[in-house]
């Protein structure tokens, strides 16, 4: 057994023995110009570990074109989980002797864009925890678009997963489910503006207080497949 695979299996042990649910890979030097890090952050980082939680069905369940208070409450103790694993698998790879920068599971620094430090769905898609949706999410062949991603890059040196291919076949849910109207028929026609100005008017609900919507998250459960008889 290599090096990279005896750290690959002992990482992932240790993401899942704090509550993960999905665990990969991968190098990220073809993604680094797409990153708001520094050179000095990144020097020497080549490996991206995307983490993954999935979501309660049931609390999503409750959402009707609108965002809950119980889905906010879910939405910021799954960020709150993956930031604590972040935090651990860091720690672990530090105690090696390697470098380890986790990143926010959700902070925006380009509020314009909508963008964190770094990209976790661009950094999961290109670890293989799934594809990128119609809803611009990740989709997750066995959970859909209900789970939540952290990211954590290092230079311990790891076994590398590969992407998968788009599987959302004719399955539209999301787009005819988006209340704002933002989607299309691929990840692409996605409309960042529509979708923002939404969740703005979300945010101004009693109670809630932040951009989240759940709605397209709700509708994209991972059995798509099976429905379209796929």
């Amino acid at each position: 057994m290599s090096r990279e695979h005896e750290n690959y299996q002992w990482l992932k042990n240790c993401v899942f023995s704090q509550g993960g649910s999905l665990f990969g890979v991968v190098d990220i030097e073809s993604l680094k110009a797409r990153f708001l890090l520094s050179e000095k952050e990144l020097e020497g980082l080549r490996f991206g570990i995307s983490i993954g939680v999935i979501l309660s069905p049931s609390i999503l369940s409750g959402i009707e074109q609108r965002p809950t208070l119980l889905y906010k409450w879910h939405y910021r103790q799954a960020n709150n989980l993956l930031d604590k694993m972040a935090f651990i698998v860091s720690k672990e790879i530090l105690e090696r002797g390697y470098h380890a920068l986790p990143v926010p599971s959700s902070q925006i620094v380009d509020w314009e864009n909508q963008k964190g430090h770094v990209s976790h769905r661009a950094v999961a898609e290109a670890a293989g925890l799934g594809w990128r949706g119609k809803n611009n999410l990740i989709v997750n062949a066995r959970y859909g678009s209900q789970i939540r991603l952290v990211s954590v890059l290092t230079d311990l040196p790891l076994q590398t997963d590969h992407p998968v291919d788009f599987g959302c076949g004719d399955c539209s849910l999301c787009v005819s489910a988006c209340p704002a109207h933002a989607l299309g028929e691929s990840p692409r026609a996605y409309d960042l503006a529509k979708c923002f100005d939404r969740l703005r008017t979300f945010s101004k609900i009693p109670g809630i207080g932040q951009f989240i919507c759940g709605v397209c998250v709700k509708v994209c459960s991972g059995k798509a497949k099976e429905r379209h008889g796929k």
